[in-house]
């Protein structure tokens, strides 16, 4: 029953919420919500920990029977294993807090029922997705959080950017959907049915054999994963496949955290993982995982070093972090890719929060070349975001010498990655390493150019056209000296701040800043036996993946270099920060002088949207009005419909002057239609 709950309370407040909208409230519907949230989240902490302890097996629950078609048999089922209590808990974790979160982030906003009945369909479309005891199911959930990041991005819907941005997701999306669809369809004609057990149990034997595609013969299970792959590609915004992640940045804030940092975008790892054993058949899907991955780490990587809008750096961190991810699933490591997901929803889900709440302050400025010593005017936010930076740039000390070592979050998981790399011994292994240990060293640059830009420094208030705006609504509309906003204030504020004295957000954003902090922490330390270590891992897993228990042995017994290098790097991109951002901050306008091409070609994200546009979106929409002037309207509408009203109306106009109203050009016509009668029988 817990499970039941667990997955269905997130839908029963989205309806509640949805259709009370309004006449509901604002209040209410943020209380019903976000206690079906925390509810979800209470129930779902305890299956986890069981599985660690041993305490639970893996075991289906049959909700209900669904499909009936010849030999497709598909029953909604709740599977739940190790695998599936893993993202459990990052799932409701993420998600209730985002929801308290966005009690005070939203505050304001006329439309608060709509923006949390959409977060919670999200949740439990995702928890459908992760539940999935077969195909169909797994694909409901996939194609249901599509939906609902298609609601969030655009939730703002009178902004042309936001609404462009979650079209482009939608689309892209599709996209990637329509390999996942032909993967599914391609399994269940190989294997008779969408069972997921049923599938990767029967994987081994297909190891070998051949079908026909697009007039060719192809290995079956590298076809059918690299298809399935391509679904992973889209939803975690692959190399390709990744340009709707950075513009989906337009949707609130909460959103970003909660769909594009820790859960939505960590489905096409899932995927992977879930379906490891059929991976495992064919080496070539899983190079092409592990080339995928090490690709989108490194362009994510290089292009974030650029950006100067604080949602955007995270993003491009994001699209890295889940390249790491891929190429840890390419080279057998499962487990560490897990581990990395889970660890990896607590500090980037900080980092994104801890955004909002400087964005908060800021009165909505995103551009850091704005921002400067912020970190004694927001200190809580500060300390948060300090703790997520050393989270992600995978700041700890190795165990050496008998010390057992200790770390935060991302040390583990981060060094895990790379360490399983360089020990699969595969060629795509040691150019993923290298990768890694490149994407690492950028990794630590644009994290501590963030912090640098936002909390040190001089402040650099006044340019903004936000906070100019903000200054000028408190000076006309509001009491003077309300936020400290009065004339006095601004004589004596600091130079470069305007007059403007950023606040720091109430308790319901805060808390979860301070919560997530703990999980960045602590959670590497706490949890990295039963994830990656070779015998827990295996008795924590229990089959739920492909574990590797002699690479995640190999791991310890790789190189001391190897195990030094990530930390290495790590001091190198914060030194460079450092230089370049704190003592000498000429250093970057002299770089952007001296390497133009360079800096253009990486603020325009390497020019994928330029080439898509050329290359796809003017053609398609060449063809659009192609078939809408020339097919629909000249040919289809001419002929069709318009064309038939057309002659009924020139009918019309003649009929109506053989209408004359005398009585003899009636009888004439009488007469006359007689005469042809006569002379047609008479010729019979």
């Amino acid at each position: 029953m817990n499970v039941q709950l667990i997955v269905f309370l997130p839908l029963l407040a989205a309806l509640v919420a949805g259709l009370g909208n309004r006449l509901l409230g604002n209040l209410p519907a943020k209380f019903i919500t976000t206690g079906a949230l925390f509810a979800s989240a209470a129930l779902s902490w305890p299956i986890f920990l069981g599985f660690m302890t041993g305490d639970i097996s893996p075991y289906v629950v049959n909700v209900l029977p669904w499909i009936r078609s010849g030999n497709m048999i598909v029953d909604w089922s709740l599977r739940i294993d190790a695998l599936t209590a893993v993202m459990l808990v990052v799932v409701t974790t993420v998600s209730s807090l985002v929801h308290l979160y966005s009690w005070g982030y939203m505050e304001e906003d006329p439309d608060q029922p709509r923006f949390f009945a959409y977060l919670s369909l999200f949740t439990f479309a995702m928890l459908m997705l992760v539940t999935a005891d077969n195909l169909v199911q797994m694909f409901f959930g996939w194609e249901g959080v599509g939906l609902a990041s298609y609601l969030l991005i655009g939730f703002w819907y009178k902004k042309p950017s936001a609404n462009a941005a979650a079209i482009k997701a939608f689309v892209v999306n599709r996209v990637g959907d329509f390999g996942f669809s032909l993967g599914i369809f391609g399994t269940f004609l190989v294997f008779g049915t969408v069972s997921i057990p049923a599938i990767l149990e029967a994987a081994p034997g297909m190891a070998g054999s051949t079908i026909g595609f697009l007039g060719m013969r192809a290995d079956t299970m590298t076809l059918l994963c690299i298809l399935l792959f391509i679904g992973a590609m889209g939803k975690s915004a692959q190399l390709g496949l990744h340009t709707w992640l950075p513009d989906a940045m337009e949707g609130p804030t909460p959103v970003s955290a909660l769909i594009h940092a820790a859960t939505m975008v960590t489905a096409g790892v899932f995927m992977v993982c879930r379906l490891s054993p059929m991976f495992e058949t064919s080496e070539t899907a899983l190079t092409l995982v592990t080339f995928v991955g090490a690709a989108t780490a490194l362009f994510a990587a290089t292009v974030g070093t650029v950006q100067n809008d604080i949602k955007r750096v995270i993003a491009y961190s994001t699209c890295s972090q889940l390249g790491y991810m891929f190429f840890a699933a390419g080279v057998g490591a499962y487990g560490a890719a897990m581990f990395h997901l889970f660890t990896h929803a607590f500090f980037k889900a900080l980092l994104f929060l801890g955004a909002g709440s400087v964005i908060h302050a800021m009165h909505h400025e995103q551009d850091m070349r704005y921002y400067g010593a912020l970190r004694r005017e927001i200190p809580l936010t500060f300390w948060a975001m300090l703790a997520g930076t050393l989270a992600i740039t995978g700041v700890g000390i190795i165990q050496i010498a008998g010390f057992s070592g200790f770390g935060l979050a991302g040390f583990y998981s981060k060094d895990a990655i790379i360490e399983s790399a360089y020990a699969s011994g595969s060629n795509a292994g040691g150019i993923a390493f290298m990768v890694g240990i490149v994407a690492a060293l950028l990794t630590s640059f644009y994290s501590w150019r963030l912090m640098f830009l936002t909390f040190w420094g001089k402040p650099r208030w006044a340019a903004s056209e936000h906070i100019q705006h903000a200054l000028h609504d408190n000076h006309h509309d509001r009491p003077a000296d309300e936020h400290g906003d009065s004339s006095h204030a601004k004589v004596h504020a600091p130079e470069g701040t305007g007059g403007y004295h950023p606040h720091e957000s109430p308790w319901t954003m805060l808390v979860p800043l301070g919560v997530l902090s703990i999980g960045a922490i602590f959670a590497g330390f706490l949890f990295h036996g039963p994830f990656i270590d070779a015998h827990e891992g295996a008795a924590f897993w229990m089959g739920s993946l492909a574990f590797d228990e002699h690479l995640m042995e190999e791991i310890h017994h790789v190189p001391l270099w190897v195990k030094l290098l990530p930390g290495i790097v790590m001091i190198i991109g914060f030194l460079i920060a450092l230089q370049a951002y704190i003592r000498n901050t000429t250093i970057p306008a002299r770089f952007v002088g001296q390497f133009g091409v360079l800096h253009r070609f990486l603020l325009n994200k390497w020019y994928f949207d330029e080439i898509y546009h050329v290359l796809l979106v003017r053609p398609s929409f060449w063809f659009g009005r192609l078939f809408w002037k020339r097919g629909d309207e000249g040919t289809i509408d001419r002929f069709g419909p318009n064309g038939a009203a057309a002659l009924i109306r020139g009918g019309n106009v003649l009929t109506a002057r053989l209408q004359s109203g005398y009585l003899y050009t009636y009888a004439l016509v009488m007469l006359l239609g007689l005469a042809a009668a006569a002379t047609w029988a008479m010729a019979r």
